[in-house]
């Protein structure tokens, strides 16, 4: 198990190919490569976890899965919030699990994430059903340099989590937001 303080933003591009050539020229290298990810939030029937800001996630990707708790958003110009995750041999079986223990599955989302790391950030371009995010995390100073030098500004960091930018989406397009998942799914 990982227990951190998690640091990020989101930075929005309008490609792939965009993001991935913005993301090499500023000096990132490849650590993981592209692969599909499904995330599974949870809660239980009252919303216990959402009304106290909390968020619990199974995330299964390449036959690999992670439980992930985490804490409450704290001030910051920049997503801050603790998070405790640990590896998972069987992700549909922790869903059953979780799901016999009072938790549902409130929301669901699909990205082909690829991950790429300079010093101490960590870069993810995420290919998403409502479109394409760069994903830095690290130290603050190391995501605002990277931004930087991918020619951002702190005007342009989107803190808000992928759900929130799936229901802005469909508000801005008249769409009931369901699950945010690729049309094939």
């Amino acid at each position: 198990m990982t227990a951190t303080l998690e640091r990020e933003i989101k930075l929005r591009f309008d490609s792939p190919e965009a993001a991935r050539a913005a993301v090499i020229e500023a000096g990132a290298t490849p650590v993981r490569g592209r692969r599909l990810q499904e995330d599974c939030l949870l809660d239980t029937a009252d919303d216990l976890l959402r009304r106290r800001g909390l968020a619990l996630r199974v995330r299964m990707e390449s036959g690999k899965s992670l439980l992930t708790f985490k804490g409450p958003v704290q001030p910051s110009a920049m997503k801050l919030r603790e998070e405790l995750e640990t590896i998972v041999g069987d992700g549909t079986l922790m869903l059953r699990i979780l799901e016999e223990l009072g938790f549902q599955i409130w929301f669901r989302y699909q990205k082909y994430r690829e991950e790429l790391a300079l010093e101490d950030v960590i870069v993810a371009i995420d290919e998403t059903p409502v479109g394409t995010f760069v994903e830095i995390e690290g130290g603050e100073r190391s995501i605002a340099v990277f931004a930087g030098a991918l020619g951002r500004t702190p005007g342009d960091y989107l803190v808000e989590s992928y759900r929130s930018l799936f229901v802005r989406y469909c508000e801005e397009r008249g769409l009931p937001p369901t699950h945010m998942l690729f049309d094939d799914e």
